[in-house]
């Protein structure tokens, strides 16, 4: 027992074989009335020619409940066989049925339809000098073979005593109709092709037996003879759905070793390329047609039957003489939901995380193979008998591939032919195969029927062992995120505009209150001040008059009183009229002050509703900070998301380019690959696509709320955020714009201040690509970067991490002014801590630091900047550079042989060199070095260096 990669558990069976016989009850005497005389071109013992085969499997489940039994029905029905016309010379595309058929295939023996029952012959009957041979050879042929169903055996009579049985899974009749085949030998087979496995269907036997009949009839006549390969594609177009499975088609020919394309006759030498780490067979020059319906797979069953090439012969008047293939290859695709149970306040929630797209690749292969036949026999001449010779030599090939696999040899010569390097996958592999074994019921053919039973019976032996091949569905996910993003950013434009509308309607209609408010006030008092000045002049209107008239009464009494005339009492009265009036002016005063304080308290009434609509105001004030807080945490959402895209985008390049060229070894992640100096080309040429996703990213968000973002609290918007400045980092235009923004100092505070082992893999990348900047060298240097870069190599051990610091110091040592601060912070030091993980790439940028190091060190002493040893001697590094001089790396040999030349040209460390076992290296160096600038350096060395040419001497060296 096995279990696939869905978690399902099956069984692999060795090999189930399933045998349909077909024996005809015919009268000795031959006396029926289907008895024909013979023609003078017939056989003059020529038996009744009957369809018998058998099949068996490679690997099956085990179902729970047996296969349903379907009554069988006569096996053939009569049908008119069409001359083969010119092949066409480019494919018909899916369209309605023309006027007139193209030609098809009829069974092997067509002839005229026999009652029920009752067997057809091939060839009339003989003549009557004929007749008892003929009669004695069918006798024989009656007798030598016999189906015993119950059993599922097969027993074949050697002579009239002995006889040999042979054991499969079904015995089938001639009489088993076309469903009953389909269902016992492919249905299965369909079954496990639509859960993701591969699956093949394959017909042997002897050429003339019904191998083509029962893969390929169309049943366009009677419905009931569909063959294997319609009935199939029936039931894949049944359970795929047509909005996200697809389903393409390529169908071929091997004719005389030469891989032809049935559906393009032009394209007539395939090759056939196999996958070095998978074994995966593939024709990357076979047309592939896309079908979404039956009947334009009919179409092309049509097309490809047209173009195959068949010829008469003595055996079979339609012999097949290349072996076909149809290659029927499914996409489904597959969602898989992670459900997680999270408790908060003891209350449980059920959460699922977003579905993971996968797509299920399989593969159904329906091979015809062309029969094996005697060339005494079939009486092929010419063209024919070469066609003969290369079947025959490609299904005895397919014998001997049977044959190792049966044995467990250790080797199985499938390269042998192209036939059994496109069946590699059947026999042996990660396949489920049925095979259809046919034989013919004549005496005659003893021979071929025993070696065709015997073939399966050594292929029962074979082993397969099924596999689902899932690929994760990068494609998909992407425009997933991509719709995601696009109806976030469209629903915080949408919240951003009503909240706009609303804020502008309510400061319209406060504005609107104020004014009418001032409107009416401003009314009011220009009424109560017109009212009160028109009182005011009236009132001094009358007291001018009353002023006058006491003037004049005045007069009046003092000429009376000079006179000695007019009583005392009218002054009194007088005195009293002018006290009722000061009386009544006060009560109008005390009624005009009155007014006006009511006037007051309106006003006051009008200040406290602008009052009320400044508190509105400061109401909507707080709701437009509320709403601008949520556009903050929308647009981080943004960032994280389209830095999510352009993640899954430079995943999905990095891995079709793997794919395409068939990298192997360890590879990192592609985000951090196109971090690292040394990926840094290979991020150049990612193309337009992703250059103007970074520089739409970058533009729409900005470089300081990128930035900003990472001081988040939040691990993953962190890890995102330093992942996008990762990215922005790799191309020079952006580097300086990163520097002055603050960006390298938050990346050398992430590096102290967290210990997530992605973000400080992530940061070195970043620190490094910002290194091939010269003026970035000595702001890393100034800001103690070449510290905190030697602090997260002591502590990391995952070589992505260890691989992006080494190439950050191997930047930094390629720097004349920063060197003797570089070794003096420990830098030197640091790389060599680094070599103990061993990894290749990892040492490859150590070896490249040692090297620029040693380069600017050597520039510094020609210059005279320098004295004495080198600081790698000082710091012990001779060693581990003499050791991986001869480094099988390529990269790491050619800096260490570098940097041993430039250590060489002084001659203060001459000694230090020769006791450390470099002079030798030198000498292989000038030697065998495969690049000729290094090798002429290491001359040039030992050629000038008077300590190494004494050496040289003294040992009788010659260089």
């Amino acid at each position: 027992e096995e279990t696939t990669t869905d978690g399902s558990r099956f069984r692999i069976n060795n090999f189930l074989t399933v045998l349909s016989l077909s024996l005809s009850r015919h009268d000795l005497s031959h006396s029926g009335p289907h008895y024909q005389s013979p023609t003078p071109h017939s056989h003059p013992w020529a038996p009744p020619r009957l369809l018998h085969f058998f099949f068996f499997s490679l690997a099956r489940f085990e179902f729970p409940k047996p296969l349903p039994h379907f009554p069988s029905s006569p096996r053939w029905r009569r049908t008119e066989t069409a001359s083969k016309g010119e092949a066409p010379s480019s494919i018909v595309p899916s369209s309605p049925a023309p006027a007139s058929p193209p030609p098809r295939r009829d069974p092997p023996f067509a002839a005229t339809p026999p009652p029920p029952e009752t067997a057809t012959p091939v060839s009339p009957s003989p003549n009557p000098s004929e007749r008892d041979a003929w009669k004695s050879s069918n006798i024989l042929g009656l007798f030598y073979a016999q189906a015993l169903f119950n059993l599922k055996r097969l027993k074949l009579r050697r002579n009239n005593w002995d006889s040999d049985t042979y054991e499969f899974d079904e015995v089938l009749t001639e009489f088993a109709s076309q469903k009953r085949v389909y269902e016992v030998v492919a249905k299965p087979v369909v079954e496990s092709v639509l859960d993701g496995y591969n699956g093949t269907v394959m017909a042997y036997g002897q050429t003339g037996t019904g191998k083509t009949f029962t893969l390929g009839r169309l049943g366009e006549v009677d419905a009931s003879d569909r063959g294997i390969m319609v009935r199939s594609m029936e039931d894949i177009f049944a359970d795929l759905s047509p909005d996200t499975d697809s389903v393409t088609v390529s169908y071929l020919q091997l004719y005389m070793e030469t891989l032809q394309d049935l559906l393009n006759p032009a394209n007539d030498n395939i090759p056939i390329v196999e996958d070095p780490r998978s074994g995966d067979v593939s024709m990357p020059g076979a047309t592939l047609v896309e079908i979404t319906d039956h009947q334009s797979f009919l179409e092309l069953l049509r097309v490809g039957e047209t173009n195959r090439v068949a010829a008469n012969t003595k055996l079979n008047t339609e012999s097949s003489r290349s072996h076909a293939i149809l290659m029927v290859h499914i996409k489904r695709s597959v969602l898989e939901n992670e459900d997680i149970i999270s408790s908060q306040n003891g209350d449980a929630s059920h959460l699922t995380k977003p579905s993971k797209p996968l797509v299920r690749k399989s593969k159904l292969v329906v091979v015809d193979l062309a029969g094996s036949e005697r060339v005494h026999k079939s009486g092929s001449e010419g063209h024919m008998l070469e066609e003969a010779k290369s079947i025959n030599l490609s299904l005895s090939s397919l014998g001997k591939c049977i044959n190792a696999l049966a044995e467990n040899n250790a080797h199985v010569p499938f390269r042998d032919s192209k036939l059994t390097r496109m069946l590699r996958d059947s026999f042996g592999g990660t396949a489920r195969t049925s095979l259809i074994v046919t034989i013919g019921p004549s005496p005659r053919h003893r021979g071929e029927t025993s070696s065709t039973i015997l073939f399966g019976q050594r292929a029962m032996k074979v082993e397969n062992m099924l596999k689902i091949k899932e690929e994760f569905d990068y494609k998909s996910l992407s425009r997933k995120l991509e719709v995601q993003l696009d109806k976030l950013i469209a629903e915080n434009e949408r919240q951003q505009k009503a909240f706009e509308d609303e804020v502008e309607k309510v400061n319209l209609e406060a504005q609107y209150r104020i004014a009418e408010v001032e409107r009416n006030f401003a009314d009011a008092l220009e009424k109560e001040r017109l009212k009160c000045q028109m009182e005011y002049m009236e009132l001094v209107k009358e007291l001018e008059q009353k002023l006058v008239l006491n003037q004049e009464r005045h007069d009046c009494n003092s000429f009376v009183a000079d006179n000695g005339e007019g009583p005392a009492s009218s002054s009194a009265d007088e005195v009293a009229e002018v006290k009722m009036l000061l009386e009544t002016e006060r009560e109008r005063r005390k009624a005009a002050e009155e007014e006006v304080e009511l006037l007051k308290s309106q006003l006051g009434k009008h200040t406290q509703a602008e009052a009320g609509g400044d508190v509105e105001i400061i109401k909507l004030q707080n709701i437009l900070e509320d709403e601008a807080n949520q556009k903050k945490r929308l647009e981080e959402e943004i960032i994280i998301l389209r830095s999510q895209l352009l993640q899954l985008n430079f995943e999905a390049d990095q891995m079709r380019r793997c794919l395409e060229n068939g990298s192997s070894g360890s590879t990192f992640s592609a985000m951090d690959s196109s971090t690292t100096q040394v990926r840094h080309s290979q991020f150049k040429d990612t193309g337009n696509g992703q250059k103007s996703s970074v520089a739409t990213l970058f533009e729409q968000v900005g470089l300081q709320k990128i930035l900003s973002l990472l001081e988040s609290e939040d691990a993953n918007v962190r890890i995102h955020a330093v992942k996008v400045v990762a990215n922005l980092a790799a191309e020079e235009a952006n580097q300086k714009r990163i520097v002055e923004a603050g960006g390298l100092t938050s990346l050398l505070m992430l590096l102290r201040r967290y210990e997530d082992e992605t973000v400080r893999r992530v940061a070195a990348g970043a620190i490094a690509n910002l290194a091939m900047n010269e003026a970035n060298q000595e702001l890393i240097m100034a800001e103690g970067g070449i510290t905190l870069l030697s602090m997260t190599a002591s502590d990391a051990e995952d070589p992505q991490t260890l691989r992006m610091v080494a190439g950050a110091i191997a930047n930094l040592c390629g720097n004349d002014r920063i060197l003797m601060t570089l070794r003096s912070q420990g830098g030197i030091k640091a790389l060599l801590g680094i070599v103990r993980c061993g990894h290749p790439d990892v040492l490859s940028q150590v070896a490249r630091g040692i090297a620029n190091f040693a380069k600017c060190e050597s520039r510094a002493s020609n210059q005279g900047i320098k004295s004495g040893r080198s600081f790698l001697i000082e710091d012990g590094a001779l060693a581990w550079i003499v050791q991986n001089a001869n480094n099988e790396a390529a990269p790491i040999r050619r800096h260490i042989e570098l940097a041993l030349c430039h250590l060489a040209q002084h001659e203060v460390n001459a000694k230090d060199l020769i006791s450390g076992g470099a002079l030798w290296e030198l000498v292989r160096i000038s030697r065998d070095c495969s690049r000729e600038d290094i090798r002429n350096l290491a001359r040039r060395t030992l050629s000038s260096v008077s300590t190494f040419k004494s050496e040289l001497r003294r040992l009788r060296i010659d260089y």
